[in-house]
């Protein structure tokens, strides 16, 4: 049992208004479970919200962050306490390294009855709902009775356990897009998400596996991890590139995982008639695009990815066997009070590709 009373916590106020306070530790109930955060990192959204995008509403999207609140989403926990019945439920035990899906489900929604949990119409996320779903930004923190949760090998160090949930995530984006043997297959941009996608692509058998992002240090790291051909659409036409090495066609299936804008009209101009496009990132703002080219033209397959449903077993498999790695993907490791440093590093991506964030 954690014997603190408080803890130390960044807690989220507004758009650039992050806060250093001390939080009461969690109390656990019925079905819930309490972690020592051993690692937790900055996801590109965690960026986009500490600088005022879309996550705080507008017109097309409602608000889905309730401040105050602790952030975080992406982490990994050493279990300290149970709440009645949770050992059991959960096959866990104090001492034991705990991870939970991002998401909280209702349990009681139309999505969350038909098996679809990650769509729950309620939508409690860590990092993003007050007192529902408090997140990892944070010395301890506490898995909810709805949550869900799996038991991590205890010899996975915490910087690596801490990207099973950004894992999870390529891996249901990269089932999203149906890849078929011998495939084209191309991933837009090599943050720590793509570089996961492609890492989990690979193993779908393409036929020729494309990376595509403006910084050279991510597509160094992408040609390490198994892309085929890697391209700086700053320094080159990407779409030319993809559609010579396809006899014109394009490429048969198209990820896009950079949260650019103009990553979606080179998406379409690079697939081939009947391609797939799968859709990831948050983006900043809303996005035009000729409609005409999806329907008419090409008649495209396009498909939304959200979050990681049904891929923390394998997260944690692929991780724990070296099936995929977070080696090189892991840059940087920082105290958790240096958290603003930590975003600031994130949003110019200049020299980082993952921060994890250690709290004391």
């Amino acid at each position: 049992m954690a014997s603190a009373k408080t803890m130390d916590a960044v807690v989220v106020h507004g758009p650039r208004d992050y806060r250093w306070e001390s939080r009461p530790v969690p109390e656990v109930g019925p079905g819930e479970v309490l972690v020592k955060v051993l690692a937790t990192g900055i996801c590109a959204s965690d960026v986009k919200t500490f600088y005022g995008a879309r996550v705080w509403g507008s017109d097309d999207i409602p608000a889905y962050i309730e401040a105050p609140v602790i952030p975080g989403h992406e982490f990994i926990g050493q279990v300290v306490a149970l709440g009645e019945g949770a050992g059991e439920k959960y096959g866990v035990q104090v001492g034991d390294l705990a991870v939970s899906e991002q998401i909280v489900p209702c349990g009681r929604c139309r999505f969350c009855r038909r098996g679809q949990y990650w769509m729950c119409q309620r939508h409690d996320i860590y990092g993003f709902k007050k007192d529902r779903a408090e997140g990892s930004w944070a010395q301890y923190m506490k898995y909810p009775a709805n949550s869900l949760v799996y038991k991590v090998p205890s010899d996975m160090r915490p910087e690596v356990a801490a990207t099973i949930e950004p894992l999870a995530c390529a891996i249901h984006a990269v089932e999203r897009g149906d890849i078929q043997l011998g495939d084209v297959v191309v991933i837009a941009g090599m943050g720590p998400i793509g570089l996961f996608m492609l890492q989990v692509a690979r193993m779908k058998g393409p036929g020729l596996l494309i990376a595509v992002d403006p910084k050279p240090h991510r597509l160094e790291v992408a040609r390490q991890l198994g892309a085929d051909l890697v391209l700086d659409p700053a320094a080159e036409d990407a779409v030319k590139a993809v559609l010579d090495r396809t006899d014109g066609y394009g490429c048969d299936v198209y990820i896009e995982a950079s949260g650019a804008g103009a990553a979606i009209p080179q998406g379409l101009q690079m697939l081939r008639r009947l391609g797939t496009f799968v859709e990831f990132s948050v983006h900043a703002g809303p996005v035009a695009v000729d409609w005409s080219v999806i329907g008419d033209v090409k008649e495209l397959n396009v498909h939304g990815s959200h979050l990681g449903p049904y891929a923390y077993p394998k997260a944690i498999q692929y991780l724990h066997t070296g099936k995929v790695t977070a080696d090189p993907i892991v840059t940087h490791r920082l105290p958790l009070r240096q958290y603003l440093q930590g975003i600031e590093m994130v949003h110019e991506g200049n020299e980082s590709i993952k921060v994890v964030l250690i709290p004391d």
